[in-house]
């Protein structure tokens, strides 16, 4: 294993049935919690729109009329009854614009940073898909090799074995590799909330059972993938993960607020609003804003923000990251198995995933939920982005997380 004793950047202070799949967590959450209604915070008071150009980030507040997007955050909040919601989108100029809603902290009444920081949960897994296809492009990886050419001796269990395995299913959920998730969930939402998981600790919990299918037979959302491509970046390169996913990704298009947390490194440095979980229905309300998360590693360790997160799938859907032969790969898509979003017709290509929109065509992205935050960015081909990220990972009312999505994809429909 390489050093990850310390946090490779400084952040500047100022990062289910839901697409269920999508999330960190997906696999292993079934049953849904339910946030009473004695911890639904009020909505306080009513934020001024930020906008911004991506580029120059220069920022001023503007007072808004009637704005859709604002009303959609709002009901959020109020409807859907998330302690707290943010929202960035961005126009095919880059300029940016930023909603609140709810407060930061239920206790304090405190208010929501505009564009704070978020646990970004699986959106991660883009962000390794992109150093593995970088690498690709370099000419040190190969899609359709298998993975024991770069990790020899690795993946052996009952019907795992590397040299049956390529890459390319790892990146598409297709290896078969079992879900390590679903045997530490509970742990790590309770008492190994504070545990440190080395990578290998991971991979080692998902290899004691048995593979779920054939590699290629079918697909199969398992964050064990991920985990094993992050191995696959620091073999191949030599240096450690998060050096790798900052160098070749956050600085090289500017991600000023995204940061891969280091060793031990369980707080939200910056400003945020805090994260909440209810273990069961009538449950109050739990921060759990701290959290080690180690457990997510190449699936889903980064912090970022709804601005930043908009930015990134812009410049990867724009080709600021990959090479046009590579980018393509990350677009070829396979068909994702009824039931595992409510929205028909989701495909997943290498780490990236499209949705169709209600109002035609598609939008690119992923999504995440860990402890305490749930994101969920898109960007459009004609160069449209928006971000929602909301401050509870278990949905606090009946289809919650539907709304939380569905406020994307009208931001992105009415452009």
């Amino acid at each position: 294993m390489t050093d990850r004793s310390a946090s490779v950047r400084s952040r500047r202070s100022g990062p289910r049935a839901r697409l269920a799949g999508v999330a960190l967590l997906a696999a292993a959450l079934g049953a849904v919690g339910t946030l009473p209604a004695s911890g639904a915070p009020s909505q306080g008071p009513r934020d001024a729109v930020r906008e911004d150009s991506v580029g120059k980030d220069s920022v001023r507040e503007d007072s808004v009329g009637k704005d859709s997007v604002r009303e959609d955050v709002e009901r959020l909040v109020r409807d859907a009854r998330f302690p707290a919601a943010l929202v960035a989108t961005a126009d095919r100029d880059g300029r940016a614009r930023h909603y609140t809603a709810g407060v930061a902290d239920v206790r304090t009444q405190r208010k929501v940073p505009v564009d704070g920081l978020v646990r970004a949960g699986s959106n991660t897994k883009t962000f390794t898909a992109t150093v593995v296809l970088q690498l690709v492009g370099e000419g040190k990886v190969d899609l359709d090799a298998p993975v024991e050419t770069y990790l020899p001796n690795l993946l052996r269990g009952d019907g795992i074995d590397g040299r049956d395995i390529t890459v390319r299913q790892l990146l598409q959920h297709t290896s078969g590799l079992p879900e390590y998730t679903v045997h530490i969930l509970k742990d790590v939402f309770g008492k190994a909330r504070h545990t440190y998981y080395e990578p290998r600790d991971l991979l080692d919990i998902a290899l004691k059972h048995k593979a779920e299918f054939e590699p290629g037979d079918r697909w199969a959302y398992s964050n064990t993938n991920y985990v094993v491509a992050g191995l696959l970046i620091e073999k191949v390169t030599g240096r450690p993960l998060a050096e790798q996913l900052t160098e070749r990704v956050i600085d090289r298009i500017g991600l000023r607020h995204t940061s891969f947390p280091g060793v031990g490194d369980e707080g939200v440095r910056g400003p945020h609003a805090r994260g909440y979980d209810a273990a069961r229905p009538g449950a109050r309300l739990k921060d759990v804003t701290r959290i080690d998360p180690s457990w997510g590693w190449a699936a889903g360790q980064l912090i970022s923000t709804p601005g930043d997160l908009n930015r990134f799938f812009s410049a990867l859907l724009g080709g600021k990251l990959l090479k046009p032969a590579q980018l393509a790969q990350m677009r070829t898509t396979v068909k994702v198995p009824d039931g595992f979003s409510q929205v028909k017709g989701v495909r997943y290509g290498l780490g990236l995933i499209r949705t169709p929109l209600s109002c035609g065509g598609a939008m690119w992205g992923h999504g995440g939920s860990i402890p305490g935050y749930y994101t969920y960015p898109g960007v459009t081909d004609r160069g449209r982005a928006a971000t929602v990220a909301v401050t509870a990972n278990r949905e606090p009312s009946r289809d919650a997380f539907a709304k939380a999505d569905a406020v994307v994809d009208a931001a992105l429909c009415r452009g």
